[in-house]
């Protein structure tokens, strides 16, 4: 074998060895789902956990349940962006709480009426609950299996 036959064959080998490396990563990469659904005992209700990457991709944004005065009221009311608000195929309301970063619950609310893009609540989670505003109908179609 020749000296230049040589360098040829390692090149080949070093080649070949970084393209395995590459098909490891990108099978990973490929391997990792963007989310995790488990079931919640004692409940028709999951919690979904969302990667970072999934969350980027949906570009999911969140706000906070606030109390604030509105038209129709004399007294502070509970109140979530109009954006956060998700019916179900029964017509119930429901928004997602966020307990922990990157995961989701699906939470029952009781709306009192709509006032331009804010829902006054009758009934929900306690004001500071952190609700997503953008991104909500992913998390219910990654929740229930709608569009999988």
């Amino acid at each position: 074998m020749k000296h230049s036959d040589r360098w040829l064959v390692a090149g080949l080998m070093i080649l070949g060895l970084s393209l395995t490396a590459c098909q490891k990563v990108a099978r990973t990469h490929a391997d990792e789902s963007p989310a995790k659904v488990e079931r919640i005992k004692g409940s028709e209700l999951s919690r979904v956990t969302l990667t970072e990457r999934a969350i980027q991709r949906v570009g999911l944004k969140t706000d906070q349940v606030r109390e604030q005065r509105v038209s129709r009221s004399t007294s502070p009311r509970m109140i979530v962006p109009y954006a956060s608000l998700i019916y179900d195929p029964r017509g119930e309301t429901w928004v997602y709480i966020s307990p922990q970063p990157r995961t989701f619950v699906r939470h029952k609310v009781v709306v009192d009426y709509i006032e331009g893009n804010i829902v006054v609540l009758k009934d929900g989670p306690p004001v500071g609950t952190v609700v997503v505003t953008v991104g909500a109908a992913e998390v219910y179609g990654t929740e229930t299996g709608v569009g999988h």
